[in-house]
């Protein structure tokens, strides 16, 4: 899977999942730490890529633009150590694939996991 990391989380989290394997790339790394959220939310979007963040903000993009990618995940209200966010995501991921694929935003909580598919459309 794909994954673009925002500031908000450490490049530990990126760094782990690509040690498992996976492409991820955190924000400092390609110049845009001090970017606004609307072009991070773009670049993951042309690149395919799913956002991994604290920042609700992404999900208030997702739903302004009522659009189905990229996919979000939010890690809320949980442990904010790197080596526990990045070691929950992992153990959730197998479980979380098809949603994050097809489109949705994952919210993680120590207690729970949510998730919302995409769009999500006014009513």
């Amino acid at each position: 899977m794909r994954f673009l990391v925002d500031n908000a989380v450490s490049p530990f989290v990126s760094a782990g999942l690509n040690a498992e394997g996976h492409d991820a790339i955190h924000v400092r790394e390609i110049g845009l730490s001090g970017a606004p959220d609307e072009e991070i939310f773009t670049f993951a979007s042309n690149e395919d890529r799913i956002i991994i963040s604290a920042d609700t903000d992404f999900g208030a993009l997702l739903a302004l633009r009522e659009t189905s990618k990229p996919s979000f995940v939010l890690f809320r209200q949980m442990d904010k150590r790197p080596a526990k966010q990045l070691h929950f995501l992992l153990s959730h991921l197998s479980t979380l694939e098809a949603d994050l694929t097809s489109g949705c935003i994952v919210v993680c909580e120590d207690e729970r996991i949510r998730i919302r598919a995409l769009p999500i459309v006014k009513a």
